[in-house]
């Protein structure tokens, strides 16, 4: 069976970007608040990898954690040099979470949490999440606008998204002119404002 279902509560804390050095260390991106309390020696994590990786429905067990010249790297167990690294960078790490329990992180969602939820601006239902996709810089809700055979990618950060209503089934939005919709083309830009808007000079 494969480790990547949702039939037990689990937690995204990181993905391995890189290898790190010749002894298996190897450089985190976190998507968790607290990396010194989930990183602990002997936390076991499932990985989320193409079907093809030889870490496919396996787990990995940190060995240390530690900060290098401000960078997040991590040790695992039975990955001892940077070969042994390589072949496991790219796997994102989950954490199994009490069902009971909220997330320790603040704000924190699973996936399959917000697939579905309708998304609302200024009161209307503009379109529904259709999947959550997760890039370096930060992670986007990929919404379809209703009626339309489209997708918007909103920008997840508190500024575009300030509430996640999971009891209403909802997000509410509020994301900058022409994200959901074409920016009037009646308004140009003037000579004036263009000169408001320069640096002064010295």
């Amino acid at each position: 069976m494969g480790s990547e279902g949702p039939a037990r509560t689990q937690l995204r804390v990181g993905r391995l970007v890189k290898a790190h050095g010749l002894k298996g260390a190897l450089k985190l991106e976190l998507y968790t608040d607290d990396p010194d309390g989930r990183f602990t020696p002997g936390a076991v994590f499932t990985l989320q990898v193409p079907v093809s990786s030889p870490w496919h429905g396996k787990t990995v067990t940190v060995r240390e954690f530690r900060w290098m010249n401000s960078h997040p790297v991590v040790f695992l167990d039975d990955i001892e040099d940077r070969d042994a690294a390589e072949s496991i960078v790219r796997a994102i790490l989950w954490i199994d979470n009490d069902a009971d329990s909220a997330p320790v992180e603040e704000d924190a969602w699973y996936d399959h949490q917000l697939v579905g939820l309708s998304v609302v601006r200024d009161g209307s239902v503009v379109g529904t999440v259709a999947r959550v996709d997760h890039l370096p810089a930060q992670d986007l809700l990929i919404v379809r606008p209703t009626g339309e055979d489209r997708e918007v990618l909103v920008p997840f950060v508190k500024a575009i998204v300030p509430d996640v209503d999971m009891a209403a089934g909802r997000i509410t939005v509020t994301p900058p002119a022409g994200l959901f919709e074409d920016l009037p083309v009646d308004e140009p830009v003037t000579a004036a404002d263009a000169v408001d808007e320069a640096p002064a000079a010295d």
